[in-house]
């Protein structure tokens, strides 16, 4: 599975297996947020290490789901959305929050904003966005939503994943 990054003979193989593509993602430090939405009256959230900056004209940003997600039916009808980018000191929200068959807002440590999306509360930032477009890809979903409204909460370090495994940015 592993090559000199130089052996140009891999990029000749039939196609890259999902265990090698998951071999190269985990090498790469993702900074970790929660997404979160009102459904009717109940939060919804879940974690997600793929929130991606896609513009800044206008403010975009795009994060994929799994179709199999049990947030994704909500997801899939939700107009806007709340992304909270983590603290270093909140992995265990990440954890919570990446946990299926659970209430993940009933330990608290959120709060609603006006329009009723829920925010992590001691986040480094959140986002406020309206959904503009859910591209299927593969087993997922490409969400992009522009910005609406934003706020930095707090000069704590983000909380990033690197290789399984909850790190600070001063520990890579």
């Amino acid at each position: 599975m592993t090559a000199e990054l130089t052996d140009l003979s891999v990029l000749t193989g039939p196609g890259v297996r999902s265990d090698e593509f998951k071999a190269v993602f985990r090498r790469h430090p993702a900074g970790v947020a929660v997404v979160a939405l009102a459904d009717g009256d109940r939060p919804v959230g879940f974690t997600a290490t793929s929130v991606i900056s896609v513009s800044a004209a206008p403010p975009s940003v795009a994060f994929s789901l799994a179709t199999t997600s049990s947030s994704w039916p909500a997801l899939a009808r939700a107009r806007t959305v709340a992304i909270s980018f983590l603290a270093a000191g909140q992995a265990d929200v990440s954890a919570r929050f990446a946990t299926s068959g659970i209430d993940r807002f009933a330990d608290g440590g959120w709060a609603p904003l006006p329009t009723g999306e829920p925010v992590i509360e001691g986040a480094v930032a959140w986002l406020r966005g309206r959904v503009v477009q859910r591209t299927p890809v593969g087993d997922s979903h490409l969400v992009s939503v522009r910005a609406l409204s934003c706020a930095v909460a707090s000069g704590a370090p983000p909380l990033v994943y690197h290789d399984r495994a909850y790190r600070m940015v001063n520990d890579l």
